[in-house]
């Protein structure tokens, strides 16, 4: 009860900020159903379409911070507007694609740049300007649990209409769900009109975009952290653009990749919870630590064998727990250590390193196929650098644990 009398007021604000992330994510993470028939159909090699999700996950990540200046600057909602759109022009591009450069142009350019205004840093900033600092983790947590719908939606949908009647229908029917980002970015603009905290002008946090940057990459804490963010977005994107790829070359049924990543999504929304409450309770860092390492483990049990239907989808289920609940701990750590004013565009720049992982997953990833005729060595890589991150992680969380928060930066 007093959970929801703290939300009550800024209910519409929580929606929209978790509608927007659902559908976002949702999509993005399921893009690579379509790889096969695309490939196939538009005559692309397997490495040249990674080439349009590696560039994707670039210019997300080199825009990231930028936007969230711009929330500074203009206010959450023509940036989140500005990015449905984008999203929408991106996935008509797709659609339509004859050759690699609309898809690069469709998947790759235009779908970054939206999800830099919509993504997760952007929601999650507008989350923990809603709600008090005592609540704030576990509606982060709540938020992005929401925000791992989309995937149990898009996947079987976009794999349905592409199984019965082509790829580009598939990405159509994707296109409508883009359009629905529109009236939700609008709702979570709302928190605009909450007021921040008076700034205050000392020597330790100034109101600029460079010195709040600096003051962040000056933090050991949040250099550890965004160093290993990078294993984080690697490990992720190749399972989100290779795993239907890899299940095709080992005989698999078509559908048990969409129900995967479906798989994926409905495991993300317990995780997602679970993190955010346990946020609340320990060391956040520590926590991103223990997440990188059980995924490392899980990656190779699943990868030294054959994949089977029961065993996939219990892979999907275990990496899904630890999935996107790294989101409300990246943002509580950053609220917590550099307060509520430049979040968005402090965790731009952690995402920033997430994003250039994510693009050596799918691009290497394919690369490493294309080269190999295997994913074996990607898999390997994946694992040996995610245990080194989350050993990293863990043993700085616990030697060093988080100071409080600058005075001037105190959260809300």
């Amino acid at each position: 009860m007093g959970l929801m009398r703290s939300v009550r007021p800024v209910l519409p604000i929580l929606i929209g900020a978790a509608l927007t992330l659902s559908l976002a994510l949702g999509m993005r993470q399921t893009l690579g159903i379509f790889m096969p028939p695309l490939t196939r159909d538009i005559g692309i090699r397997v490495s040249d379409f990674t080439i349009a999700i590696s560039a994707q996950n670039l210019v997300w990540g080199v825009l990231q911070p930028f936007s969230g200046a711009l929330v500074v600057r203009w206010g959450f909602r023509p940036v989140m507007l500005a990015g449905a759109v984008l999203y929408v022009a991106g996935l008509t591009t797709l659609a339509l694609a004859q050759g690699l450069w609309q898809v690069i142009i469709g998947a790759g350019v235009l779908t970054g740049m939206s999800m830099a205004c919509i993504g997760s840093s952007v929601t999650m900033a507008v989350t923990a300007r809603a709600v008090p600092v005592a609540i704030r983790s576990t509606m982060l947590g709540i938020v992005a649990a929401a925000g791992s719908i989309g995937a149990m939606l898009a996947a079987p949908v976009g794999q349905w209409l592409s199984v019965h009647y082509g790829w580009r229908v598939g990405v159509l029917g994707f296109v409508v769900f883009a359009i629905a980002i529109l009236p939700a970015a609008w709702y979570a603009g709302r928190v605009d009109k909450l007021p921040l905290p008076p700034p205050v002008r000392d020597d330790t946090v100034r109101n600029t975009f460079g010195s709040a940057a600096l003051m962040a990459l000056r933090n050991p804490g949040f250099m550890v952290m965004a160093l290993a963010y990078f294993v984080c977005g690697m490990q992720l994107v190749f399972l989100t653009t290779h795993l239907p790829s890899y299940l095709e070359i080992c005989g698999m049924d078509p559908m048990l990749s969409a129900q995967a990543l479906g798989v994926i999504g409905g495991a993300n929304v317990l995780g997602s919870l679970f993190f955010g409450w346990a946020g609340n309770r320990w060391n956040k860092q520590a926590l991103l630590g223990g997440i990188y390492i059980l995924r490392s483990i899980t990656l190779v049990w699943y990868f030294m064998g054959a994949p089977t239907p029961a065993g996939t989808l219990l892979f999907a289920g275990i990496m899904g727990f630890l999935w996107l609940g790294v989101s409300p701990l990246v943002a509580g750590s950053v609220t917590e250590m550099f307060g509520l004013r430049w979040q968005a565009m402090i965790t731009g720049l952690a995402f920033f390193s997430h994003q250039l992982g994510s693009f050596a997953g799918a691009f290497g990833g394919g690369v490493l196929y294309d080269l190999l005729g295997s994913y074996t060595l990607a898999w390997q890589l994946g694992v040996a650098l995610g245990l080194a991150a989350g050993i990293g992680q863990l043993a700085f969380a616990l030697a060093r644990p988080m100071p409080p928060p600058p005075r001037s930066a105190a959260p809300a």
